[in-house]
């Protein structure tokens, strides 16, 4: 599972980063979560941030997504 975390490092998107790492941790999922911080790279998928992506799909774009959120996108991929 790929995961990025897209900001330039800011509250909200360490956060993200954060909420998504708890949520991995209660799903007892092993996973390396990128925090992609350039911008042109950013711009590839979205216009604000902070933004969630997994497996090349953005997930939250502009919002500080909860660990509960964050664990029903995970599950997706669990199936």
């Amino acid at each position: 599972m790929n995961i990025k975390i897209l900001g330039m490092g800011c509250a909200k998107c360490k956060a993200l980063e954060e909420n998504t790492k708890a949520a991995l941790k209660e799903l007892g999922i092993e996973a390396e979560v990128e925090k992609v911080q350039d911008l042109n790279k950013i711009t590839e998928y979205v216009m604000i941030t902070p933004a969630l992506v997994i497996n090349e799909e953005v997930k939250v774009a502009g919002k500080v997504a909860t660990p509960e959120e964050i664990k029903k996108y995970l599950q997706e991929y669990i199936k």
